[in-house]
């Protein structure tokens, strides 16, 4: 009896400890971009808010290659939260194997809609360049390989009615490095996407003279693409830019995947809205994440945690 009683407390014992163990292995991994990106200070940011908001899961952040990536990792259950951009997000859950995605995303779930990125070309002054034809025997940086800003480079340049090939020479880099070498006079040109006033963008017109290249709104609608949508990048968003300059907005989505516990969906949602401030602190960008746009576009099913959050909220009805 005294064994069975013995053996009784030892397997409770375990039983305890592995609960315990499980427990502890909660984690909340954030997916974002390059550090030069908007994605990176806005996902530190998210980050530092989990650890607040949600004591029972660790928090952590990866710098990535972005959308594309982010959504694969996500996929694959290797991060709980992701941003990315929404015509990234449109062909992962459809399965667009031509950008990256050689299946269905199918385990992807909604979070929220946050805020635009704006598709910005810019060029050196000395350059010569002004227009998007202009870029036509230049060397132009689209970004990182199948980024979710080498996408929308890929998407404006077909709706000009161009290609890779007509650029002189084309750089695959992430932002800061693409900066660098407009400074070093490497480069002529470099597109990026992402909210107004990125950093990297900001360090270029500091240190050379900088022409920000609009895109036409008949070239926006040439694209094809719901998800691109006309916009403004506003005058004085940059030193030298003394005009506001058309250009193609794609709005950012937070995703996750539907291995992650309701309670925790619930949990990242509901701390994002309530910790708005923090996030702005992180970049401007931010200020255009609203309770009323979240599910603004969202091309994909929100995970049963947040859609509960935005029913409680009246933002689903």
């Amino acid at each position: 009896m005294k064994s069975n009683i013995r053996g009784f407390i030892v397997a409770a014992a375990i039983g305890l400890g592995l609960s315990g163990a499980a427990h502890a292995q909660q984690f909340i991994n954030v997916l974002t971009g390059g550090t030069s990106g908007i994605y990176y200070p806005l996902g530190v940011a998210l980050s530092q808010i989990y650890g607040k908001a949600i004591p029972e899961a660790k928090s952590s952040v990866q710098s990535t290659k972005a959308s594309v990536e982010n959504l694969n990792l996500i996929q694959a259950g290797r991060g709980e939260i992701a941003f990315t951009l929404g015509d990234s997000l449109s062909d992962a859950w459809k399965g667009n194997e031509e950008v990256g995605f050689k299946a269905p995303l199918d385990k992807l779930r909604g979070i929220a809609a946050i805020y635009p990125n704006y598709v910005q070309i810019v060029a050196s002054a000395e350059s010569g360049i002004k227009t998007l034809e202009d870029l036509k025997g230049k060397r132009v940086s689209v970004g990182a390989p199948r980024s979710g800003t080498e996408l929308n480079a890929r998407a404006v340049f077909k709706g000009a009615g161009m290609t890779y090939k007509d650029l002189g020479k084309v750089e695959y880099l992430p932002f800061g490095e693409s900066v660098e070498l407009i400074k070093n006079r490497q480069l002529d040109a470099t597109l990026q996407s992402a909210g107004l006033g990125v950093a990297s963008i900001r360090d270029l017109a500091t240190s050379v003279k900088i022409v920000v290249v609009p895109i036409p709104a008949d070239v926006i609608g040439k694209i094809g693409d719901p998800a691109y949508q006309a916009a403004t990048i506003p005058a004085g968003t940059y030193d030298g830019q003394a005009a506001d300059v058309p250009t193609a907005s794609i709005n950012n989505f937070l995703v996750t995947h539907s291995g992650v516990s309701d309670d925790i969906a619930y949990k990242m949602a509901q701390a994002l809205y309530d910790n708005l401030d923090q996030m702005v602190s992180a970049h401007a960008a931010a200020r255009s994440i609203k309770l009323e746009n979240a599910l603004k576009g969202m091309p994909l099913p929100l995970h049963p945690g947040a859609e509960k959050f935005y029913r409680e909220k009246g933002v689903l009805k």
